[in-house]
Parts: C-alpha cells; sequence; structure tokens
C-alpha cells in the first residue's frame, strides 16, 4: 500500500531530510518497509517560496535563516551572507577530536559543491571602536589599555580573555572535555571546580547546566569586566543569561585554529543543490514529490493509525485551507513556528484524536530553546573605501591582509608555470596548507621551508597575487552596528565592473531593536502589524535614508575615528537589511536556556508522543533549534539524520562512532550515586 511522508519546512532540516528520506541506505527488514518506494507520495510542504531552480524562482536565495543577497540579484555579481553565512570545516579524520562540522562538510562534498568552497577569512589583528577609542587587537596591552576598569589589569587583555577567566572555573584546555561525547556528559553533570570566594553567589560543586551564564560572568568579571567582554567579543548572544555549561563549549568555536568555509556561490547555493537533487532522486525512485510554497502548517493531530493535519496560506496565514492525512510528519521548524501550530492544535475538535504538542512536558521542552533576534544590514560600494590600499585610505583600515594556500591558490600557480614538486609540497604540508598568514614575511618563509628552496623574485611575486586575501575580518564596536563584514568583490564574474560588499551591521539581541525602529523614514506611520511581516520569506528589504546616514556615521567612527563625518563613508550602491525577529521564524538563532538537561531534552524532543505516557505519533521534531550545534546548519542536519537512522532504521551519512549526532541521554551523577547506593544496601542485605 502506497504512503505518504510530509515535511513541514524546506529549510535545512527539511531538504536534509526529503534528501535523506531518498538516497538513504537500510538493511534491517523492517526499516526496509518505511523506505520510500516507486508509488508513495513526499510532500515538501513550506511557507515561503524559495528560489531554487528555473521552475521555482520564488522570492529570495533558499536556507530559511540562511539567505544570499547579490547586487542587484544578480548571481554573477558580488554577494552579501544577511543570515547564516560559514561552516566549520572538518578535514575527514574520524578521531574524536577532530573539529569541524562534518555532516555539512559531507553534504557539500557530496552534491559536487567542494570546489566552490574557500575560506572564510578572519583577521587575526581585529579592529576595536570600544567607548569612542580606535584600537587594534596587537596594540591593546598594559600601556595601551582599552577603555574599561576591568579587575586585575584585565583591559591589558583581549577582550575573549573573560569567557576563559569564566570557564577556567571548570575546564582548561587540557583538563576539559576534549571531544563531542565528552562535552555531552559536561553538559549533564559538569560543575564548578574551584573554591569560590566568600563574596560569590555560586560555590564549588554547584551544577553548571542550572546557572545563567550572564549570572556566572557577572559575578566573576564585575561590571567592567562583564562588559568588556560582551562588547568586545561581538555576539551579545554569547553572554546572554543561557545555560553555562553549554555556553563553555559554544564559546570555544570562536577559538583559533577553527578553519571556516563558505562557497564562492554563496551558502544558499547549498540548498539549491540539495532541492535539485531531491527532484532528481524522486524522478529516479518513481516517487511523487509534492513540493507546495507558501503554505504552512496551521495544525497537526495523530488519529488512529494516521497524522491528519490541517494547512494555511501566506495570504490567510490564520485560517486552515484544507485537511490531509499522512503516515508520518516532520516539523522542520523552530521554536517559534511549532508554538504556533500548538496554539491552533488546541482548538482542533475532534473525538479520539491525540494532541501530542500540547501536553505540559512538551511544552515545557519546547520552552528550552531561547529565542535570539538577530538583524544584519548590507551594502554594496564601488570601492572598498575601508581597506589599506583604498584610493584614500581610513585612518583605521580594517586588518583584513593575509595569505593562504587553498586548492585555487594552487591550480592558480600551476597555470602561472610553478613547480609541479612545489605544489606538491605546499598541499601536503599541514603547517601551511589551508593555514591563514597575516604577514607576507612569515608567509613566504613558511613556503619556502616547506618547499625546501628559496622562491625567486618572479616566483614570490606569483605566490603573493595568488594567495592574497582581504576579506572578511570582522571589524567590531559596541555601538548598534556590532560587526563590521568585509566580503569585498567576490563576484564569479571578474569581468565585470567590480562592486564591494560590506555587511555593515551584524546584530542579535537588544541591539536588533535599534535598527528596526529606522527601517522607515520620519513621517512614514507603520502600516503592518509585525504579526503579518514576513520580510524574513521575502527577502532582502531597502531601508530608510535615516538608517543609511546611521550606518554611515557609524561606520566613519570606526575607520575614521570619533565625530568623523559621515561623509567619509560614500554613498553606497545599494543598501538591504533582514529583520530575523520577525515571523514565521521570530529569531536568527537559539541557545539553551539554564535548568535543562540539554542531552534529554535533545533525545525526546524529536519525537514528542515519547514525553506523552502512553502515546506513540510519527510526529518528528528536526531543526537548528534543539541540536547540539545550535545556530549553525550542522545542528539542523544532525537532528535530521539522528531521526532517520534511531526511528527510519536507514544508516548514518557517516561514522558517527566518534561524532554523535546528538547529545546521547548522560545519566546524571546524582542518579548514579542514588543508583550505587540502591545496589549496596541490596547487597548488604543479601
Amino acid at each position: 500500500m502506497a504512503k505518504t511522508y510530509s515535511i513541514f519546512g524546506a529549510g535545512a532540516a527539511g531538504l536534509y531530510t526529503a534528501w535523506r528520506l531518498l538516497n538513504g541506505k537500510v538493511t534491517d527488514t523492517g526499516a526496509k518497509a518505511k523506505q520510500l518506494t516507486a508509488g508513495d507520495t513526499l510532500d515538501l510542504i513550506d511557507f515561503g517560496h524559495y528560489a531554487f531552480n528555473d521552475k521555482n524562482k520564488g522570492t529570495r536565495e533558499p536556507g530559511a535563516r540562511v539567505c544570499t543577497w547579490h547586487y542587484k540579484n544578480d548571481p554573477d555579481n558580488s554577494y552579501l551572507e544577511v543570515g547564516g553565512m560559514r561552516y566549520s570545516y572538518w578535514n575527514g579524520d574520524n578521531d574524536a577530536k577532530a573539529g569541524g562540522h562534518r555532516l555539512v562538510t559531507t553534504v557539500i562534498k557530496k552534491l559536487g559543491l567542494d570546489k566552490y568552497a574557500v575560506p572564510f577569512n578572519e583577521s587575526t589583528n581585529p579592529l576595536y571602536y570600544l567607548r569612542t577609542k580606535n584600537m587594534y587587537l596587537n596594540q591593546i596591552s598594559s600601556n595601551n589599555p582599552a577603555p574599561y576598569n576591568v579587575d586585575n589589569y584585565g583591559a591589558a587583555a583581549s577582550p575573549d580573555t573573560g569567557f576563559n577567566i569564566v570557564e577556567n572555573l571548570a575546564v582548561t584546555a587540557h583538563t576539559g572535555p576534549q571531544t563531542r561525547a565528552e562535552w555531552c556528559n559536561f553538559y549533564a553533570n559538569g560543575v564548578i571546580k574551584v573554591n569560590m570566594p566568600d563574596g560569590s553567589a555560586f560555590k564549588k560543586g554547584d551544577k553548571l547546566s542550572d546557572i545563567g551564564y550572564w549570572n556566572l560572568m557577572f559575578d566573576q568579571l564585575g561590571t567592567e569586566g562583564f562588559n568588556y567582554t560582551s562588547d568586545g567579543n561581538g555576539y551579545s548572544s554569547n553572554v546572554i543569561n543561557w545555560n553555562s555549561a553549554v555556553a563553555f563549549q559554544a564559546n570555544n568555536e570562536f577559538t583559533p585554529g577553527t578553519e571556516y568555509k563558505t562557497l564562492t556561490k554563496g551558502y544558499s547555493y547549498m540548498f539549491t543543490a540539495l532541492f535539485n537533487a531531491i527532484e532528481d532522486l524522486a524522478k529516479e525512485k518513481g516517487v511523487k514529490l509534492n513540493y507546495k510554497h507558501n503554505t504552512r502548517l496551521h495544525s497537526i493531530l495523530q488519529v488512529g493509525d494516521k497524522i491528519r493535519y490541517t494547512t494555511a496560506s501566506r495570504e490567510n496565514p490564520n485560517k486552515k485551507n484544507g485537511v490531509f492525512e499522512t503516515d508520518a510528519a516532520w516539523m522542520a521548524m523552530s521554536r517559534a513556528p511549532i508554538e504556533k501550530v500548538a496554539q491552533a492544535t488546541r482548538y482542533e475538535d475532534l473525538e479520539g484524536a491525540v494532541d501530542v504538542l500540547n501536553t505540559s512536558k512538551v511544552q515545557l521542552y519546547l520552552e528550552s530553546a531561547i529565542l535570539q533576534p538577530s538583524y544584519k544590514i548590507g551594502m554594496f560600494f564601488h570601492e572598498p573605501w575601508w581597506a589599506d590600499n583604498a584610493k584614500t585610505p581610513p585612518t583605521y583600515p580594517a586588518q583584513i591582509n593575509g595569505y593562504e594556500i587553498t586548492h585555487d591558490v594552487i591550480e592558480e600557480l600551476r597555470k602561472a608555470g610553478f613547480p609541479e614538486q612545489y605544489l606538491k609540497d605546499l598541499k601536503t604540508n599541514t603547517n601551511i596548507f589551508e593555514t591563514p598568514f597575516a604577514s607576507t614575511d612569515t608567509f613566504v618563509k613558511a613556503v619556502e621551508l616547506a618547499i625546501d628552496n628559496r622562491l625567486t623574485v618572479g616566483q614570490e611575486k606569483q605566490l603573493l597575487l595568488a594567495a592574497h586575501r582581504n576579506t572578511i575580518g570582522p571589524s567590531v564596536t559596541d555601538m548598534p552596528i556590532r560587526q563590521v563584514v568585509y566580503f569585498g568583490d567576490n563576484a564569479l564574474n571578474k569581468e565585470a565592473k567590480k562592486v564591494y560588499g560590506l555587511l555593515a551591521a551584524y546584530d542579535d539581541e537588544t541591539y536588533a531593536s535599534f535598527w528596526k525602529e529606522m527601517e522607515l523614514g520620519p513621517n512614514q506611520p507603520r502600516l503592518k502589524p509585525t504579526s503579518e511581516d514576513f520580510q524574513t520569506l521575502d527577502g532582502p528589504r531597502e531601508p530608510s535614508k535615516a538608517m543609511i546616514k546611521m550606518l554611515r556615521t557609524q561606520l566613519a567612527a570606526v575607520h575614521f575615528g570619533p565625530q568623523s563625518d559621515y561623509n567619509s563613508v560614500p554613498e553606497p550602491l545599494e543598501t538591504r537589511f533582514m529583520d530575523w525577529s520577525l515571523p514565521p521564524f521570530n529569531a536568527g538563532y537559539h541557545a539553551w536556556a539554564a535548568h535543562y538537561d540539554v542531552c534529554d531534552v535533545q533525545q525526546k524532543i524529536r519525537k514528542p508522543s515519547s514525553l506523552n505516557p502512553g502515546q506513540d505519533a510519527n510526529i518528528f521534531i528536526v531543526g537548528e533549534a534543539y541540536s547540539n550545534d545550535q545556530a549553525w546548519v550542522e545542528g539542523a542536519y544532525c537532528t535530521a539524520e539522528s531521526v532517520l537512522n534511531d526511528f527510519f532504521g536507514i544508516e548514518p551519512l557517516i561514522d558517527n562512532t566518534a561524532y554523535p549526532f546528538i547529545c546521547p541521554y548522560v545519566q546524571p551523577e546524582k542518579e548514579k550515586e542514588k543508583k550505587s547506593s540502591k545496589n549496596m544496601e541490596a547487597a548488604e542485605i543479601a
């Protein structure tokens, strides 16, 4: 008998689920019966309408909370990422300590996109503008401290030092968790391991998952120390009152040694390729692919052995327009849209129906993900005015010049006639290949050491030209623009007139609201309620002239000094913003709340009926919000993969022995102690 599977959401988790349902391998007989075969139907239902291909042109580039925006919306032109923009590269080493996003890296390779993968360069000497003082990281010292009155001369060090001070309460680089599985155990059982001063609100032995990170940072760093770390790290979302145990690990993502990459066609292109692969696989297997856009899940219930759901349209999103049945349903959604579905489901009065979303335990677990608003504003210019080689260089240029040997550089040097042995030596030397260098001299010396030869003057020029990088950054400020990211000229069409992209503001949390009130200029009343503003699905929007002027004023302060004239920054060619606090997502990303066992939540929220005694409904929740990699595409892929492995018998895409896709349930230490005590009592009685 033909079956139907329905996926709600065509972002990262939804597309990945569809792709793996069609290409997944199974060996178990029971699992084979769950596989999609000829005559079956796969629904892919999405509230947005993304530009996947010529048949589905859509309103913007795909990816849900990933959104590539090209100048003049031409894919051959320079682009900016106004949503998620990078991934942590995995080198293929299956050692438990190997870093990187293993599923994203694998998907990119399997889709044939690795030829487009390039380093996402980060400055080793970023520019800061804090409390009206311009400074570079290498200038901060005891003689030239940052403008904060931090205890113990903390303003003489990097602002990220605050993270290390707090983390040292429980772990160090050598004594803390070293693997993904060990971190999962830490989330469940990590405690403060040092004696705390008498004035501290916390004490040795306190469980970190039950402590808010803001509370802990303020307790340890004081007002000025917290403000310096908060302002200087650029992400307000890193220092909110979230789960301290998870925060320790998450803030390790930004430590040196993590290699980030993106795609030359834009990060959204991964989802374009995924959708096209889904269409091809469905045709090949004889599965009917029912892609329906501008449609959202309205309510969902279990009725007998079927899942009954209703939908609503973009035009009238709060009124159901159809009733359907399916054999299994995936809610590939974040917290806000799931809660909206739960609200409507409460009013579905159907005899014999089971509502899995509105029990107290499911609602409690849904609340474990904190919604984090995010806001990005992109600008394109006719020149890179922020660079040290601009026609009129700024007083404080972005320190983004560097060098890196990549596959593309190797090919360019090969075309230039570089000796083949040199290229082989460079490619196989892990100390230099895909390793960024900020200094010209250091880079040249490292290359000469790798090839065991001196470069000629001509070869050195060719090398520096091919390996030169002058993008990304970021620069950081405590002003509302927060982070400035330099994408530069990254157009695929190298013959066209050069256009340079700049992410002029990268905000989250409270800073996002600063720009919201400037979207409309003076004398422009707001005409649409926020609940009906689906800008995140429509695409980047043009701001008011007042916002553009405000952006130029703040950019001028960062690069030309305090009180610089806004005209120091040229008029942009094009400006667009994305407000991720708007529906349906209501957040750019999520964080784990304190006072939750995040391992238990990850395991059980995937199939919410597992939280309700006596229920067993094939309704699944996948996505970044309840993952082990919140704020990353990797989190969406990992939750989707774990559902397919555990509930549908599909073999893992990669060897996950040393890389659990989600945290396994970890028995809390108190439960272990109780169990051990009971065993001892039983032994004594015996």
